[in-house]
């Protein structure tokens, strides 16, 4: 498996991104709960343009979070460890059992009440608190560990905006979203004429984010787009993506991802609030986080060497496969960006944002042990 400079960059900011985004939640939740709760929590809500501050966090900038993950998945795709298919299936596999098993376990507790819609909550995993966790082993982690771990977040993030795009979509207004969709369309054509300059993708893409925001389908979803519109050439230092990419690797680990924990941690905890451990919800969120997602992401990469779909790395073994698998279950971003969208109950929100917090902090401890143990032994 390769290691590009790209690569060794995002994986550099995802790691200290990761620690920055541990800060940010524990400061907030320690404010959230202080003397100054009450303005901190007016912060968040204060008013911009008739929204609140939180509103444009979740709305607006994350939609630039989607953008980067966008064009890490089409450079995974065309010239990392996607574009080779056979090594692609190891990473896929993964991710789908790491998918469909959560989904599977929170919804035998919960299917047919209305807490359902949740079932994409514990199908997350968060990349940056991942990496960062990974990072804590230092050089004894193999490239292979690392590539393997990178491309299995990047494929569960598709599957998680798709779910996204699919599943928490409500009321569509059709006459914005096709022009929304023209408007990539047009993008497109622009990619094909081999227009290189960014600005016109740029323009284009706030005002599709405009009509995407107000047709019923997430904002973010504007973000994947157009990076797949804005033109890849052969991915060296100079093409289109890479410097877009590499330019928003430092704002987005650092500015916007913290700025999200900020805002959807401050999370007022009452008296009982060890109570709402026993909801069906906030249990299917654990079981799905610390049980579904270990499970399957190491069955299904078992299952496919097993029959040949695909092959394990020489210098990887199970047991390693299997520590990642418990940093799989580190959720935080992306679950918590899902619980906005599944419910609008602010007690379900709030349960379901702790239990995501506490299920996280115990699978990155886990596999950290794991890893740790299974590395030396391995050595």
């Amino acid at each position: 498996m390769k290691k590009t400079k790209l690569f060794h960059d995002f994986f550099e900011s995802e790691k200290a991104g990761g620690f920055i985004l541990i800060i940010c939640t524990i400061a907030s939740l320690l404010v959230a709960n202080s003397v100054w709760s009450e303005s901190y929590m007016h912060l968040w809500h204060s008013q911009i343009g008739n929204q609140s501050i939180e509103y444009w966090i979740n709305d607006g900038l994350m939609t630039i979070f989607f953008l980067l993950i966008g064009l890490e998945l089409e450079r995974e795709v065309y010239v990392g460890e996607l574009s080779n298919f056979k090594n692609a299936l190891l990473p896929i596999s993964a991710a789908l059992g790491g998918m469909i098993v959560p989904a599977g376990l929170y919804l035998m507790l919960n299917y047919g009440t209305v807490t359902q819609s949740g079932a994409g909550i514990p199908m997350a995993t968060d990349i940056a608190f991942a990496l960062g966790i990974l990072s804590l082993l230092g050089n004894r982690v193999p490239v292979s560990l690392k590539v393997f771990l990178t491309a299995l977040a990047v494929i569960d993030d598709l599957g998680a905006i798709l779910i996204i795009a699919i599943f928490y979509t409500k009321n569509l207004i059709w006459t914005n979203l096709l022009i929304a969709l023209g408007i990539f369309a047009f993008l497109l054509v622009l990619n094909r004429l081999k227009i290189r300059n960014l600005i016109p993708y740029l323009v284009g893409g706030i005002v599709m984010w405009y009509f995407m925001l107000n047709s019923g389908v997430h904002a973010t979803i504007t973000g994947v787009l157009l990076a797949f519109a804005i033109p890849f050439g052969n991915g060296d230092e100079k093409s289109s993506s890479f410097l877009l990419q590499h330019f928003l690797h430092i704002p987005v680990a650092f500015i916007i991802l913290p700025l999200f924990a900020l805002a959807n941690t401050a999370i007022i905890l009452k008296s009982d609030w060890q109570f709402m451990l026993s909801h069906h919800y906030t249990i299917g969120i654990a079981l799905g986080l610390l049980v579904g997602k270990p499970i399957g992401i190491w069955l299904f990469s078992y299952l496919s060497v097993k029959f040949k779909i695909s092959e394990l790395p020489t210098d990887l073994n199970w047991k390693s496969i299997l520590g990642v698998s418990f940093l799989g279950g580190i959720g935080f971003t992306m679950s918590i960006f899902i619980t906005l969208l599944a419910f609008s109950d602010g007690e379900h929100i709030d349960n379901s944002k702790i239990m995501i917090l506490i299920s996280s902090l115990i699978a990155g401890i886990i596999g950290l042990i794991f890893l740790k143990n299974t590395i030396k032994n391995s050595n």
